[in-house]
């Protein structure tokens, strides 16, 4: 195989990457689905993140695409790296694809932003251990994605299912069950996956501006499931760190 066959997959996780960042110029100030695009209207739905919580995608591209392009340049022909470049791939792919998808159907936005979660979950299961640049722009930009995309895609499918009044029902209701399965699989992840503390630090980001935005006027309930939660993967998040360091 020649050095050149080496650095196709490195370079293609790159470009993904790449577009990947620069896909929120296709929809230049989006905030998060409209809530006239559902049959029941879903007005500051309780599961949803307050707004300043997005901005955590600054970091997450600029990460990525540090971490594809160290890749590409020490990295193109290790196999720590190589592992986790495909399914890597496939969630930078379907990303590229996201927001315009989600200007168009709740439904498609919320199918494809689980198959990303699934994808950037197996390239995290594969994701280089070991210390220095394979941790930091290996293993860490990696995990702090799949991390978001955990909470994001409980919180699409929430929102989506509430918005369709699925099973009859509303915001509150549809709001449980998405946030204990975000901390479902997030705790999985951090008992079964080691060295992850970054996907912990995400999910928690993410918990953290939902107390924010059910505190005054919104639901209780759902605040104090999601404080619950935030202390509880704190904790596992701690004892994460000490594989880390």
């Amino acid at each position: 195989m020649s050095a050149g066959s080496d650095k196709v997959l490195p370079a293609l996780v790159l470009g993904a990457a790449v577009l990947f960042m620069l896909s929120p110029l296709l929809v230049p100030g989006f905030g998060g689905f409209e809530p006239d695009q559902f049959p029941y209207p879903q007005i500051d739905p309780p599961v949803q993140p307050a707004g300043y919580a997005f901005a955590i995608w600054g970091l997450l591209y600029v990460w990525l695409v540090a971490g594809a392009a160290y890749g590409l340049w020490r990295r193109a022909r290790d196999a720590a790296w190589g592992a986790m470049r495909l399914p890597l791939l496939v969630s930078l792919g379907v990303g590229m694809t996201w927001l315009p998808v989600a200007k168009l159907s709740p439904i498609a936005a919320t199918i494809l932003i689980w198959v990303m979660l699934i994808a950037a979950l197996a390239a995290l299961a594969r994701a280089p251990s070991g210390g220095g640049a394979d941790r930091w722009l290996g293993r860490a930009p990696v995990a702090l994605y799949a991390g978001w995309l955990t909470a994001a895609a409980c919180v699409a499918l929430g929102v989506t299912a509430a918005g369709y009044h699925l099973l009859w029902q509303g915001p509150v209701v549809w709001a449980v069950p998405s946030l204990l399965l975000a901390v479902g699989i997030a705790g999985g992840v951090l008992s079964v996956w080691k060295a992850t503390p970054f996907y912990g630090l995400s999910v928690i980001w993410a918990l953290v501006a939902v107390v924010v935005a059910n505190v005054g006027g919104g639901s209780l309930l759902i605040g104090g499931i999601a404080l619950v939660a935030t202390l509880a993967l704190i904790v596992m998040t701690l004892r994460n760190i000490s594989d880390w360091s």
